[in-house]
């Protein structure tokens, strides 16, 4: 009987989580029915009640029944056809205004102070303040006119200073941290997803012609758990299906991405595949895919007597 009751309960919030996935439809509301352009996108209120609904949270795990675990860091390139559901859109003036990109959704829940988890790092050693954040994001060049009118006493010069800010279009990865483990509950591998860190080029170099730098670098470390709830009520394009997108959190919680490990936890310090192998790209991506297998691999030497 309980088992049963389980059951409903699972299958009652299943039914929840894909009403409210056409909830924010990609496609527009009551265009069929529209008299008038103003009509359009105009959400039916039984809609908007499902949408309050919360993700569904995620089950207890006692440390008991972790018989192995590995935490791994992996990059999400934006340039992977997979990963640019995560990308677009970069001008939501031309779409529907329930688009947007995963970047501008996590600094919107981030400016709201809706997500307050955010850290300079991925151990979650030092957290960030929006000051802090507004200063990764953002570079004030001020011009040698600007200078010359601030030495002759004028305070007007916000015609001669440009500012140069980071937006969703110079997003150019994520950097994910998340924990492999086998549940002897459940006998079977999961994953749970502990961060995430869009990635993009340092503000101080944006958009300078005197200095070139491929390099990118983690903007923020979201505390994933703490941005559950602003990720579920926002949507990824669904190429398949334009009336049924996935939530970002639905989207991530299910790997719906394709990545390259960066690091495992390991011995020496959870040093980086590039630390030890350096200089060489496809060994790099060998050593990854070699990870990636031993991982895969776990699950079935668990079953072996």
């Amino acid at each position: 009987m309980k088992r049963m009751m389980n059951l409903k309960k699972y299958v009652v919030l299943a039914v929840l989580t894909l009403m409210s996935t056409t909830t924010f439809s990609q496609a527009e509301y009551n265009i069929l029915n529209a008299t008038k352009p103003d009509e359009i996108d105009q959400v039916p209120e039984i809609y908007k009640e499902i949408s309050k609904e919360k993700p569904i949270p995620y089950g207890y795990v006692n440390e008991r029944d972790i018989l192995w675990s590995k935490i791994t860091w992996e990059h999400i390139d934006l340039n992977e056809k997979m990963n640019m559901p995560m990308y677009y859109p970069i001008d939501s003036a031309n779409v529907n205004s329930s688009r947007k990109s995963l970047f501008y959704t996590l600094l919107k829940g981030i400016k709201s102070g809706k997500i307050t988890e955010v850290y300079d790092d991925s151990f979650f050693k030092s957290k960030l303040t929006m000051k802090d954040i507004n200063q990764k994001l953002t570079r004030v060049d001020t011009s040698d006119y600007a200078y010359e009118l601030l030495n002759e006493g004028e305070t007007d010069i916000k015609d001669f200073v440009d500012e140069v800010s980071i937006k969703s279009e110079d997003i150019e990865a994520y950097r994910i941290k998340g924990m492999w483990y086998f549940d002897k509950r459940h006998g079977e591998m999961k994953y749970r997803l502990l961060a995430i860190a869009p990635m993009a080029p340092d503000v101080q170099l944006l958009g300078r012609d005197d200095i070139v730098s491929d390099e990118s670098l983690p903007l923020f470390w979201v505390f994933y758990p703490d941005a559950r709830e602003v990720l579920h009520n926002a949507f990824a394009f669904n190429e398949v299906n334009h009336r049924s997108p996935i939530s970002f959190d639905d989207l991530l919680n299910s790997r719906r991405f394709t990545t390259l490990i960066l690091r495992e936890e390991n011995l020496y310090g959870n040093r980086s595949i590039a630390d030890y192998i350096q200089g060489n790209a496809l060994y790099q991506i060998m050593e990854s895919e070699r990870i990636r297998e031993e991982i895969r691999n776990r699950e079935l030497d668990m079953w072996n007597y």
